[in-house]
């Protein structure tokens, strides 16, 4: 974009925080338009911008209207993209044609970091971030995420990787791509809606200023984005095996009824909050909550380092 300003609309909250170097957190709104039902969607959006605040710093929900990217949707956006019947859901891929034909969108984790960057946000905090898809050796059916995170500049906070994937083959992807994966207080990769998937991580951090320190020296190489792994905690936590069986029979499904590409993920996340008698969905509340805290301290202790570095 060689004029980005006739695209990008950055409220003045968020505008005024960035000039003042005070923490921003950006937030999806996937997850509000195609997500979590109607109202529980609204619910969350509005008790994760309220958690951030909660924490000091100031928060960022991302989306596209009228041919622009809007960080920092007003509550009134916000409701529109949580009732509206028809809302496409944004990556890097669709962002220009969304932008070009000025409908309404919802950002995935891609399309969040992409936005993120652009309006000059750092951290991300979401529920769990796409993979590769169980299958993926015959359906090449990969998010479009991982690579978003090996060249972007964005730290992602999140419960892991949905559960719903081929988790080992997403780490493995992760490696190649140059991705770093901090698990946070766990030397486990957490799987969403399960604390522990078994997978061992290479990286642990038990405080907020260590992972502000990886960040830092991260970013001064010139490298790109990092995912902060957060287990759910354990009060809201679902069984492995549960899951797995449900995950396994909303597959099924699936495949019968051929769903496929972006419509894939909505569609296995609603048919295992069925299947699980809604728990999933009260998990998903519960772990969005537990990552958008632990983004905003991330954020609040990078922001402190900043200022330490700046007077050394």
């Amino acid at each position: 974009m060689s004029d980005l300003s006739s695209y990008l609309i950055t409220a003045p909250e968020i505008q005024t925080a960035l000039t003042e170097g005070q923490p921003v957190v950006a937030l999806e709104s996937t997850v509000i338009a195609h997500g979590l039902p109607y109202p529980t969607n609204l619910e969350i959006a509005s008790a994760l911008e309220k958690m951030i605040r909660s924490e000091g710093a100031i928060p960022a929900t991302i989306g596209l209207r009228d041919g622009k990217i809007v960080v920092g949707l007003s509550k009134s956006e916000i409701h529109e993209l949580a009732t509206a019947r028809s809302v496409r859901k944004v990556s890097r891929r669709d962002l220009a044609a969304t932008l070009a034909s000025k409908a309404l969108g919802a950002t995935t984790v891609s399309g969040t970091m992409l936005c993120a960057h652009l309006a000059g946000l750092r951290f991300f905090s979401t529920g769990g971030i796409g993979g590769v898809h169980r299958g993926a050796p015959t359906t090449m059916d990969i998010s479009a995420d991982l690579t978003e995170l090996g060249r972007t500049p964005v730290m992602v906070i999140c419960a892991g990787a949905k559960s719903i994937l081929d988790l080992p083959l997403t780490l493995e992807y992760l490696e190649t791509q140059g991705v770093p994966v901090i698990g946070w207080q766990t030397d486990h990769l957490p799987a969403f809606f399960v604390q522990d998937s078994g997978l061992p991580l290479a990286l642990r951090a038990d405080k907020s200023e260590t992972v502000a320190a990886i960040a830092h020296a991260h970013w001064t190489c010139g490298l790109g984005g990092l995912v902060v792994a957060c287990p759910i905690e354990s009060a809201y936590a679902l069984d492995y095996d549960q899951i797995e069986t449900a995950t396994g029979e909303a597959i099924h499904e699936a495949a019968v009824k051929g769903i496929q590409g972006a419509a894939t993920t909505p569609f296995l996340l609603r048919k295992v909050a069925e299947l699980t008698g809604g728990e999933s969905i009260e998990a998903n509340k519960a772990l969005l909550l537990n990552n958008a805290r632990q983004a905003a301290r991330f954020a609040l202790a990078y922001q402190r380092q900043q200022t330490m570095l700046a007077k050394s």
